[in-house]
């Protein structure tokens, strides 16, 4: 029989949490309605792009060539993330931490190549 009770201080971090966050949530916007910051007006509900109106449709479709650069700045931005705290401990890990990095980092130039002899880097 497994005893339910060691979970008790995971479901109250779960339960403080989501209080929490919907307190953080939802009392800004109680406040407003309180505090008469809550005035709606053409100005306030106009969307904002780039501190100009907008030109188009706002529902008209991105070129793939932006997603793609999205994702790759996504996936190098990542590598640096693993690399960081793998330099901090590389010296206590031993060579095994360092030929399996060299590996990752491989991979990771590989998928660059890649990607840069298909033209997804190219901008127009």
């Amino acid at each position: 029989m497994v005893d339910l009770s060691q979970y008790l201080p995971i479901l109250m971090f779960l339960g403080i949490a989501i209080v929490l966050s919907s307190a953080f949530v939802f009392l800004p916007m109680i406040a407003q309605r309180f505090t008469g910051t809550h005035n709606p007006t053409p100005e306030k509900l106009a969307e904002y792009e780039c501190g100009f109106p907008a030109f188009e449709d706002s529902r008209s479709q991105f070129d793939v060539r932006f997603y793609l650069v999205a994702i790759l700045f996504i996936i190098f931005d990542l590598e640096a993330a693993f690399l960081f705290p793998w330099a901090v401990s590389v010296f206590t890990l031993g060579w095994t931490a360092w030929i399996s990095m060299m590996i990752f980092i491989g991979e990771l130039a590989l998928g660059l190549a890649y990607a840069w002899k298909k033209g997804a880097l190219d901008w127009e």
